[in-house]
């Protein structure tokens, strides 16, 4: 998807590159909402990787039911490693914690999320854009007016 951003450019995003706990995910459960933005996400040619530590376990079983692919990635080192295997220039990173910095360093765009589990400050240098949910962050890629207003010099 292109996102035409003033004073900016073109910003083409093929795939986000998400992170469970804290962000899809508050306490082990996916947050409302985030089912239907997924499934919209796709509809709009985007891809979905979620990238975990899968610190509660049940990473497989959420994935299964958001339909989304995932990779286990333990340490901040994987999670960069895994996301220096795709197109850098085409992925955004969505996430919440220092393990995320890895891929945040990388992203063309990259998202923090500040729910309930919190954010880590050691991440804000690392960001574009800081939302306060997960559901704000993807609506940024749906609706492409808010992405712009937020990223335009």
């Amino acid at each position: 998807m292109k996102y035409n951003i003033p004073q900016i450019g073109v910003i083409e995003i093929n795939t986000i590159v998400l992170d469970l706990n804290g962000t899809l995910a508050v306490r082990g459960k996916i947050v409302d909402g985030v089912k239907e933005r997924l499934i919209t996400l796709k509809k709009l040619g985007i891809k979905l990787i979620l990238f975990t530590g899968d610190q509660r376990g049940n990473a497989s079983d959420l994935c299964n039911e958001l339909d989304i692919d995932f990779k286990k990635a333990v340490s901040q080192k994987e999670k960069e490693q895994f996301f220096l295997e795709l197109d850098t220039e085409h992925s955004a990173a969505i996430g919440n914690s220092r393990i995320d910095n890895g891929k945040f360093r990388h992203a063309k765009l990259s998202i923090a999320t500040l729910q309930a589990e919190g954010i880590h400050t050691g991440i804000i240098g690392h960001v574009d854009i800081i939302v306060p949910t997960i559901s704000d962050a993807l609506d940024l890629f749906i609706d492409s007016d808010s992405l712009k207003a937020t990223m335009r010099i």
